[in-house]
């Protein structure tokens, strides 16, 4: 299984030195590179072949796939509810966190609490689920995707820092919190999946090609660490987000 995009994201690219390595990859880790080509190898994409239309740089382009397809498959999945799916929309137009646009302005007006309090708390998550209320009211935040690319240490510190502040500044239901990834090491999906609640799960879109690569080249602990996610329900397949998002 892998997600309606994953084909034209994951594929090769050159880099300056000339070197092809697939671009989910890191290029200065030797197992992330073969277990990248695995990846590739089972979805069917030619091997060391740069095709003009795979992006050497596709996290935005992850962003703009899950937006889109979020969008298409949720109000045929549940007609009975409005979705409202948007690219990097503030919480603040959300109900659970209006009252955070309200702050913003006392903040601005105050110079100590701006230095206190800063605005780092105004969020916009990659891709936003909302469903509508009635009018006056506001719509609901459904939902809060963080879409990595790859996993590196800056970013899951990232990812759990905004969702902590999403956590801890509602009023209201809390929104379904997950990452979508491409990440091919087990290792590095661990660093995100594994925590004390920050993220609810973490969806990757080349799940079964991820788990057919470890199998074929994966290390005993890369091996233990991919089973350990998978069997706790913390890395799931992308092709099952939507419908986790219609059940609740």
């Amino acid at each position: 299984m892998s997600a309606s995009f994953a084909a034209q994201l994951l594929g090769w690219k050159k880099l300056d030195s000339g070197q092809v390595v697939p671009n989910s990859a890191d290029s200065s880790s030797d197992p992330s590179k073969a277990l990248a080509r695995e990846i590739l190898d089972c979805l069917g994409v030619v091997p060391e072949v740069v095709l003009p239309d795979t992006p050497r740089n596709p996290g935005p382009r992850l962003e703009t796939s899950v937006r889109n397809d979020l969008a298409e498959v949720l109000p045929k999945a549940d007609p009975s509810r409005t979705w409202q799916v948007d690219h990097q929309k503030v919480i603040s137009d959300f109900s659970q966190y209006m009252h955070l646009g309200k702050l913003k302005q006392a903040v601005l007006r105050n110079p100590v609490l701006s230095a206190d309090l800063g605005l780092d708390y105004l969020i916009r998550p990659d891709v936003t689920v909302g469903t509508s209320h009635a009018p006056g009211i506001g719509s609901f935040l459904h939902a809060a995707v963080s879409c990595k690319w790859t996993i590196r240490s800056d970013r899951v510190q990232n990812i759990r820092h905004e969702f902590l502040q999403m956590i801890r500044h509602r009023r209201g239901r809390l929104p379904h919190l997950m990452t979508v990834t491409a990440e091919p090491m087990p290792s590095r999906l661990a660093a995100i999946a594994r925590g004390t609640g920050e993220v609810d799960a973490v969806y990757h879109i080349a799940f079964e090609a991820l788990q057919e690569a470890v199998a074929a080249a994966g290390s005993k602990q890369q091996k233990n660490d991919l089973a350990e996610m998978v069997g706790q329900g913390r890395l799931r397949p992308y092709e099952e987000l939507a419908t986790t998002l219609v059940s609740w």
